[in-house]
């Protein structure tokens, strides 16, 4: 029996059943309400940067023979942190051109700032008070904290790497003085190359 289509002529391809276009559509809605409703600019290459910057003071806090000393080379890490944060916070939004004025980002900061500004002022009255041996562990703990707020608003691996700086700073305020910058090196230092790492991989960049 002869073609009903004529030769060299393509038979056209059958058509897309309603319920898979419709759940087609359904997925892209749901992707786009998901990008829309997260703070996605998140650095993965920028945390390893600060995690190898941090190893670096760890090191260099430890030969310290003085406090004063000792809390300058981390204040000088933290501004240090805080820049290449900034900054490729920027580069990344700017490359998925992701708004650092929406909504998501406005709520990202809000949750995160907060403990981090509780954190300088009990920072503040600590050393008014003479009392260096707990600082390592509020750091770890109120930047953990700030990770899991803001992180609510963010990818999910990301109030993950948060609770894991609250676990670490847990144990820092109950460890010994001397173990005050390993500990730092491995919060500051490590989570951050270990998830830093998952989110560049998992997140681009």
């Amino acid at each position: 029996m002869a073609s009903a289509w004529p030769a060299g002529s393509r038979k056209p391809a059958p058509p897309i059943a309603i319920h898979e276009h419709a759940l087609d559509n359904l997925r892209y809605i749901r992707g786009m309400m998901e990008r829309a409703g997260s703070f996605t600019a998140v650095p993965g290459w920028g945390g390893v940067a600060m995690g190898l910057t941090a190893v670096a003071a760890a090191l260099i806090a430890s030969l310290q023979r003085s406090r004063p000393a000792w809390l300058a080379v981390w204040i000088i890490e933290g501004a240090l942190a805080l820049s290449i944060g900034l900054w490729t916070v920027r580069r990344k939004a700017k490359a998925a051109h992701l708004s650092l004025r929406s909504e998501p980002a406005r709520k990202f900061v809000l949750g995160f700032a907060p403990p981090v500004a509780v954190g300088a002022l009990l920072t503040i009255a600590l050393l008014r008070v003479g009392l260096f041996g707990p600082i390592p562990g509020v750091w770890l703990l109120l930047y953990g904290t700030a990770v899991v707020s803001g992180g609510a608003f963010s990818a999910s691996v990301v109030p993950i790497m948060g609770s894991a700086f609250m676990l670490t700073g847990a144990a820092a305020l109950f460890a010994p003085a001397a173990w005050g910058d390993a500990l730092l090196g491995f919060g500051f230092g490590g989570l951050h190359i270990l998830f830093g790492t998952l989110i560049a991989r998992r997140y681009g960049g």
